[in-house]
């Protein structure tokens, strides 16, 4: 994009803030992959994909996937809200074998290195509820490639087919979950960290605390009105208050 790409959305209520960006699927482009990577270059020990790499990735997958046929797409956090691909159909699912949590360390976007943030991945152990996406057949292609450059640029996440059960039946989707061997992965840190780090990190896309309050509005909608996130956004709408007072 022309400017700095994260998992944003805008949204209202008390938790929005006027630097909070939205997404949009024009935002992903060769130009925005360029000047990720220059920044990432600076900061050191931020690896990212080549292109190749990143297409190699993505051709594996298409090559899985019966000609005309729809593909599923498992969104667990801001995919769920804006998705930035064209979306034919949305059913809540559920995923087991694996739980979500914030265990990827963010210095752009959402965090600095001076405060550097967490991004949600999906983990190891446990479910997870969200939301799957069908794409229709012939648009396949064209969105594969928007979702391989949103969330392959560094190689933090890896594409997997998984199951998804809804009610009305099982579904095979690809979704990105963490790559424990990434040096950006930092695994389960104690919860005052995370709390920490969530609470204070911000940058060019806006705050931490608002991606995790966004999730916890769309648990919400999901019927999930208590779990880990919401007792996470509690504490951080704490922390964040403590240091506002500062």
């Amino acid at each position: 994009m022309a400017r700095d790409r994260g998992d944003v959305e805008r949204g209202g209520g008390a938790e929005a803030h006027r630097g909070e960006r939205a997404l949009c699927r024009e935002d992903f482009c060769e130009d925005w992959i360029a000047e990720i990577t220059a920044r990432a270059a600076r900061l050191g020990n931020y690896p990212m994909l080549s292109p190749e790499e990143r297409e190699t990735s993505r051709q594996s997958f298409l090559a899985t996937i019966p000609p005309g046929t729809d593909t599923w797409i498992f969104g667990y956090g801001s995919l769920m809200w804006n998705p930035a691909i064209h979306v034919a159909e949305t059913r809540p699912g559920i995923v087991h074998g694996y739980h979500r949590w914030f265990s990827l360390t963010m210095m752009m976007g959402r965090g600095s290195p001076e405060c550097p943030g967490l991004m949600l991945v999906l983990d190891r152990g446990g479910s997870c509820r969200g939301l799957v996406h069908r794409i229709a057949a012939d648009a396949v292609d064209s969105e594969l490639r928007i979702l391989w450059m949103r969330e392959m640029l560094g190689g933090a996440y890896r594409p997997r087919w998984v199951t998804v059960r809804t009610k009305a039946g099982a579904l095979r989707a690809i979704t990105f979950v963490a790559n424990r061997f990434h040096p950006r992965y930092c695994g389960k840190l104690p919860d005052d960290a995370v709390v920490d780090r969530i609470a204070r990190a911000a940058g060019t896309l806006g705050t931490n605390r608002y991606y995790l309050f966004k999730l916890v509005e769309h648990l919400d909608s999901l019927g999930i009105a208590d779990g880990p996130m919401h007792e996470l956004a509690r504490r951080v709408r704490e922390k964040a208050g403590e240091a506002a007072a500062d």
